[in-house]
């Protein structure tokens, strides 16, 4: 169901893609086959994701046809792409607009092609969801377990080598940067992975090791290395992490303010 903030995405999108059309030529056969000759979003984004994903040994009809049945059986898929996309237009500065980063930005790519990847586990079909995320993982170089939960209103800026886990959770309106993950500390097997509460904000490079607990509205400063809980509505920062610090606002993940609270 759409909300207010989230209702009119495609229209705006595709009046967006039409002016950039008219701006620059060279790019509208591009932008009429990958936007405007489409019907609904969904088309569009099966359409995009499906050329990136395709290779040699595995063609862009055979994955659009994967991310088409994921996107047509899940109301909850649907929602998400468009939750993810306005997520990145309010909080990340360089978006100009919703065409910019539902075309070019590959955090935004590889965030929804894990969701195709992640319906495919939970529908029983593991040997494909595995290779969906090797090729996410080649193609976007962001390496995202099928099995691993992610909500919705997720920016995950630049995308370059997030690594997120299998038993790995992740809460609605995150934000992480580039270098971010949500790892293991070694060779335990279970439930072993992160759960990152909702309005949380990782800066660039962040470790969350181990089956840690970071409460709703948490900061994680760039660089650091958690490996113990941190309380919600609280900073860390360091290696190993300690707290230095409350977050300015309840959910930091909207505001992307990377400094340390009180500097």
């Amino acid at each position: 169901m759409e909300t207010s903030e989230t209702k009119g995405v495609w229209g705006r999108l595709r009046e967006e893609v039409l002016t950039m059309a008219d701006s620059e030529p060279m790019l509208a056969s591009y932008l009429h086959a990958t936007v405007v000759n489409h019907r609904t979003l969904e088309d569009s984004l099966s359409f995009l994701l499906a050329g990136r994903l395709a290779s040699s040994y595995f063609s862009a009809m055979s994955f659009r046809e994967i991310i088409d049945e994921a996107f047509c059986a899940s109301l909850e898929i649907q929602e998400a792409v468009r939750c993810d996309l306005v997520a990145v237009v309010e909080r990340d500065p360089a978006a100009r607009g919703f065409a910019q980063p539902f075309l070019h930005y590959k955090g935004f790519h590889a965030l929804q092609s894990y969701r195709v990847s992640n319906w495919l586990w939970l529908q029983a079909r593991p040997a494909l969801a595995f290779f969906c995320q090797n090729r996410i993982s080649e193609v976007f170089g962001v390496d995202i377990h099928p099995a691993a939960r992610v909500g919705k209103g997720i920016l995950i800026d630049h995308g370059t080598s997030v690594v997120i886990g299998e038993t790995a959770v992740v809460g609605d309106d995150v934000s992480m940067l580039h270098e971010v993950t949500l790892g293991g500390t070694g060779k335990e097997t279970g439930d072993r992975h992160p759960k990152v509460g909702h309005g949380v904000l990782i800066g660039a490079g962040a470790k969350v090791l181990g089956n840690v607990q970071i409460g709703d509205g948490a900061k994680i400063g760039a660089g650091s290395v958690v490996l113990n809980d941190v309380p919600p509505h609280t900073t860390v920062a360091g290696v190993p992490a300690k707290v230095v610090g409350r977050p300015q606002t309840e959910a930091p993940a909207f505001s992307m303010d990377q400094k340390l609270d009180g500097e």
